[in-house]
């Protein structure tokens, strides 16, 4: 049995890792934005061990989280689930003063993964849209871009990429790995979306508790158990530091080497 921190678990595709991992047998902590929320992942999750409550859209809310995340394990698994979508037609702006896609999406994992003790397993969900990202290190969050929520988006999911391989290179002893689930059919992906919810949770589950050698590997990009080759800038070790360097200046807080 492991024990596994799902965050953004109270609907779609982090509600449906929770329980499949609860009904494999695993022990799962939830987590959602508010208290009602988490009261609703609790109702919806039955058999998970408890709930954790934080909005990632405060870094004040995502220390307290991670700080209440730390005394409720340790864990084997954290999965980082939770995130928002690009369809903001004008730039918004959380009470820290920064841009609410990649706060959420993008320094709030950071900042998380970097408070909590390491677990055995890290994954990131990101999506394929990482591939059209773009790393403008020199403006992250678009203060002098025009705004555009889905590239917006698209960069958060390709900065959740460079976290998972920095975080791999710089931790061996951590299995840390980022996954597009698909286009799913969840509140986030819409009614359109050409794949179920069971196959958007899938692979994070085999990652994160399978004990076969594919399910064992860290810095990789896969989909369906599948690695694929992610965008090029994922891989370059400079943009990585770089990267964690701005999300530390953000933030406050470097990761431990």
């Amino acid at each position: 049995m492991s024990r596994v921190f799902v965050t953004g678990s109270t609907d779609g595709i982090g509600r449906r890792t929770a329980t499949d991992l609860v009904t494999a047998g695993h022990e799962v902590v939830l987590h959602g934005r508010t208290p009602a929320r988490a009261v609703e992942a609790m109702a919806a999750v039955p058999g998970a061990a408890g709930s954790l409550v934080g909005d990632l859209a405060s870094m004040a809310e995502t220390r307290a989280l991670a700080e209440a995340a730390t005394h409720a394990g340790p864990f084997d698994v954290v999965i980082h689930n939770a995130g928002i979508g690009g369809g903001a037609p004008e730039r918004v702006l959380t009470e820290d003063g920064l841009e609410r896609i990649f706060q959420v999406n993008a320094l709030a994992p950071y900042l998380l993964t970097a408070l909590m003790p390491r677990p055995r397993r890290l994954v990131y969900l990101t999506s394929g849209l990482e591939a059209d990202g773009v790393m403008d290190l020199d403006d992250l969050q678009y203060r002098r871009r025009p705004w555009n929520g889905m590239q917006a988006y698209s960069d958060s999911k390709l900065h959740d990429v460079v976290l998972a391989f920095a975080v791999a290179r710089l931790w061996p002893e951590v299995r840390s790995n980022a996954v597009d689930p698909g286009w799913i059919r969840t509140k986030l992906g819409g009614p359109a979306a050409t794949d179920d919810l069971p196959e958007g949770a899938e692979t994070q589950v085999w990652l994160a508790v399978g004990d076969d050698p594919a399910a064992r590997v860290t810095g990789q990009y896969l989909k369906r158990r599948t690695p694929l080759r992610a965008n090029p800038v994922a891989y370059d070790e400079d943009v990585q530091d770089r990267l964690l360097a701005a999300f530390a200046a953000l933030s406050g807080v470097s990761l431990p080497r």
